[in-house]
């Protein structure tokens, strides 16, 4: 594992931007006078004081890693240095493949349990981090609330896209025939209770109105290099985790989104202080592997569910669908709490909070969401 980069003054504004100490700053370059940059100079040790502002952000450590994954065996042959690259055969060569990538964040006011944030199906770490129409996404979120927050791509995905399962590679996938590829963007806001076709969002709804929103989110949708395998995406954040642990000397909070619920079931729980699963398709099986060592590491659980479930066109399956991974939480946390465990399901307009969809975490009022989600943390010590 690596060392974290450490930075003195970094300030953000309300977004994931990082100004480093020694980058150029916004004034055009004419404008600028050995006076002024002196001043600027002068002044950075009054930036700390910046974070008094609610609308500022102050990051004292930041940085990016890798997590588990595996190195392949050599290919048969013996490598040919004076023929690098241009030797087709990779006689010799290994590959690093198969690991989970972090993009990470400690604010200065550091006060919370760090908060490790897993991506669902066809999406990257970018979803936590901004909205379609541009907002604070919940990585902002809860660093403004005392949270460090690490970002991850699940192995096969995004920046850990590396996988032996990928056809070609970068020097000769060129040479391969085109897969076929699905277009699912329609499917997608279907399914996902957007609204019934898109662009038409369901009355009521908390999803970004307007094109360029519309644009932006279909533009975060993210592929697999490889074939999703549970198993290797689950040991990619069973590293997470351990990393996390060494790094900040605390057990993290895990929460993940969609397909990431099913990974968080297979995950190690040892270095996990509590589990927010955010509509997750589907939960533990009753007295399952993954139910029992749920309730031996005895960690809060909690589920939360949008809207458009028991409201949901009778006519669209994705509706039934939805009903059946709600309930199936209930249940779930029926039989959990009744053998000794802690389990809540929240279902949000059983709260007042109504209009939102799959990705609560992006819409209008995603930041009430953040904020009731704050206050379970609260409730059960991780703040």
């Amino acid at each position: 594992m690596r060392k974290s980069n450490k930075f003195i003054s970094l300030l953000l504004a309300g977004t994931m931007t990082a100004v480093l100490a020694g980058c150029g700053n916004s004034s055009t370059a004419a404008e600028t006078t050995v006076a002024e940059t002196t001043a600027a100079e002068e002044s950075t040790s009054a930036l700390p004081e910046a974070s008094a502002n609610s609308a500022a952000l102050v990051i004292a450590e930041q940085g990016m890693f890798s997590s588990g994954g595996t190195v392949t065996e050599p290919v048969e042959g013996e490598f040919d240095e004076t023929a690098n690259w241009l030797d087709m055969t990779r006689a010799g060569n290994t590959a690093h493949v198969d690991h989970a990538n972090v993009l990470y964040q400690i604010p200065e006011n550091e006060s919370g349990m760090p908060m490790v944030f897993l991506h669902g199906y066809g999406q990257s770490r970018m979803g936590w981090m901004t909205t379609p129409d541009g907002r604070d996404g919940w990585a902002t979120s809860f660093l403004k609330k005392g949270h460090g927050v690490f970002l991850v791509d699940q192995p096969r995905r995004g920046e850990a896209g590396s996988t032996t399962t990928m056809t070609g590679d970068a020097l000769d996938a060129w040479e391969d025939e085109p897969k076929d590829y699905k277009p699912g963007d329609q499917a997608w806001y279907t399914h996902f209770r957007i609204g019934r076709v898109a662009p038409d969002r369901y009355d009521g709804s908390q999803f970004p109105e307007g094109d360029e929103a519309q644009n932006q989110f279909f533009r975060q949708m993210t592929p697999n290099t490889g074939g999703f395998d549970l198993q290797v995406a689950a040991d990619g954040l069973s590293a997470v985790m351990k990393d996390v642990y060494d790094q900040t000397g605390k057990k993290p909070v895990y929460v993940n989104h969609s397909q990431g619920g099913s990974v968080g079931w297979a995950t190690d729980f040892d270095n996990i202080s509590a589990l927010v699963s955010i509509e997750p398709g589907s939960s533990p099986e009753v007295g399952s592997e993954n139910y029992q060592r749920l309730l031996e590491a005895d960690i809060p659980v909690i589920f939360y569910y949008g809207d458009y479930i028991d409201n949901g066109p009778d006519d669209i399956a994705s509706t039934e669908f939805w009903k059946g991974a709600r309930d199936g939480a209930r249940a779930f946390a029926e039989s959990f709490n009744a053998d000794g465990g802690d389990c809540t399901v929240i279902y949000l307009p059983d709260e007042g909070i109504t209009g939102n969809s799959h990705f609560m975490f992006q819409e209008l009022n995603s930041e009430e969401i953040a904020d009731h989600l704050a206050a379970w943390m609260d409730e059960k010590g991780l703040n």
